[in-house]
């Protein structure tokens, strides 16, 4: 069953194409994983699918509700978390949770039914009359999610929800998102770790407005790197052209710098390791398989990089 259905979308402001002309679906129970650069279109194609913007052109479905059909339908059917934290500093959990629930129209059984269900679902520990300035970075963002959940929403838009807190806390957080998506829950989610993105079902790519690529991680990695990728650390000493050098042979796809190590696209494997003996000695070298990041560097950066 079709959770998200995205045909033909554009959305622009003026004479900029914020969203150009992107087609997508998403299956209920999955969790979908929307990724680009800043400014790619990411945020405002949520804020389109959440009922908050009214597209250019375009059609689309969410959780089987059109526009024509109302935004206040499609906004009571879906939860939104944005990138910023959208708690208020100065109430308590539970005064941010019974606003929340006011916003929503929710009657105050249900709103305490739902309170309880969700703050034992995230294992919060602490008082509900705490402060929410007074919670670790991590908390907060769970307690936000709370918040997108209080209406039971279909699906659940999640805009960067872990940036800015620490890796054990990101941990957490996806732990939550796994189990939402257990429960039946579409989870549509952007980040800008790639190492999330190893979370989702499939993947959306974005780049200046279009959708450059979409489908699992696995076949995003094979796709993108249908040739051997390498691995290696130039030792100290090394000629300092060694790079261009690379970068003018055949046998040599691209060369893009991973810390302190270099990741190099090859066309043929023999040519290689024979280049780089002569150019590299003693360099530390090995196969690997491509990460998102790599699949991101070379898609979404491209030539930019």
């Amino acid at each position: 069953m079709i959770a998200v259905d995205v045909q033909h979308l554009i959305v622009r402001f003026g004479d900029f194409i914020a969203v150009d002309d992107v087609t997508f679906s998403v299956e209920k129970g999955d969790i979908f994983g929307f990724l680009g650069a800043n400014g790619a279109g990411k945020t405002t194609t949520i804020r389109v699918l959440c009922g908050l913007l009214t597209p250019t052109s375009g059609h689309i479905r969410v959780a089987d509700t059109s526009l024509d059909e109302g935004l206040d339908r499609i906004k009571s059917r879906v939860g939104y978390m944005s990138q910023k934290f959208t708690l208020y500093a100065d109430l308590t959990v539970d005064e941010n949770l019974s606003f929340a629930a006011a916003l929503r129209k929710m009657d105050g059984e249900t709103f305490r039914a739902r309170e309880k269900d969700l703050m034992e679902f995230i294992g919060f520990a602490d008082s509900p009359k705490t402060l929410v300035r007074d919670l670790p970075g991590g908390i907060k963002q769970e307690v936000s999610l709370v918040a997108a959940l209080l209406h039971d929403p279909e699906i659940v838009f999640l805009d960067e929800p872990t940036a800015g807190v620490s890796p054990a806390a990101r941990a957490r957080f996806w732990a939550l998102i796994r189990k939402l998506a257990a429960r039946g829950k579409t989870l549509f989610v952007t980040t800008h770790y790639l190492d999330e993105a190893e979370e989702c079902g499939r993947i959306g790519l974005m780049r200046t407005g279009k959708l450059i690529a979409l489908d699992t991680p696995a076949r995003l990695k094979a796709h993108a790197f249908p040739e051997p990728l390498f691995e290696f650390e130039p030792q100290a000493g090394i000629d300092p052209s060694w790079r261009e050098t690379l970068s003018k042979e055949p046998a040599v796809r691209s060369v893009q710098p991973y810390g302190r190590r270099f990741h190099v696209t090859v066309e043929n494997e023999d040519s290689w390791r024979r280049m780089l003996g002569k150019i590299a000695p003693g360099a530390v070298l090995k196969k690997i398989d491509p990460s998102l990041e790599d699949v991101f560097l070379r898609l979404v950066e491209g030539d930019a990089r």
